[in-house]
């Protein structure tokens, strides 16, 4: 969305299409997309699901970033098109730990041990983890912290 924005402002247009005003969206530059994948593959275990504990925000707020010049216009929704993005759907909260930097849902299995590793090496990775309540909700805020992101990634 935001190279869309700025190819808009580069040919001219006098204002922004925004889908819906109370769209929300996650961000995660590319270089944090890799190292959280890295990261991930060195804690995990078998079955599990990561997930980023990363900022979102509006779209409104986004363009204001980019443009807080240009006029807004609201085009609607599209077909298949989510007003917010789900990171952890609720009927997975009950198995969901959270840890300093991400989420984990646990496998709802129990994942196969390799040949040759016994279970007094295995690692209980998930001593320290806090579970977080089925009413848990991500709200979106722009924070100074995501000003800096996109400040920095779009400059």
């Amino acid at each position: 969305m935001v190279p869309f924005f700025r190819k808009l402002i580069a040919d001219g247009a006098d204002s922004l299409p925004i889908t819906d005003e109370r769209m929300t969206r996650f961000w995660i530059t590319l270089t944090q997309g890799v190292n959280f994948v890295l990261s991930s593959m060195e804690m995990m275990r078998g079955g599990e699901i990561y997930v980023p504990k990363i900022p979102s925000t509006t779209i409104p707020d986004v363009a204001t970033l980019i443009s807080p010049t240009h006029k807004q216009h609201v085009i609607g929704i599209r077909p298949g098109e989510k007003l917010h993005e789900t990171m952890i759907p609720a009927d997975d909260a009950h198995c969901t730990v959270e840890l300093d930097d991400r989420y984990v849902i646990l496998a709802s299995f129990r994942p196969r041990r390799p040949r040759g590793l016994s279970p007094s090496r295995r690692q209980n990775r998930w001593r320290k983890a806090s579970a977080i309540p089925a009413t848990a909700i991500r709200k979106s805020s722009t924070s100074a912290a995501l000003q800096t992101l996109l400040a920095a990634a779009y400059a």
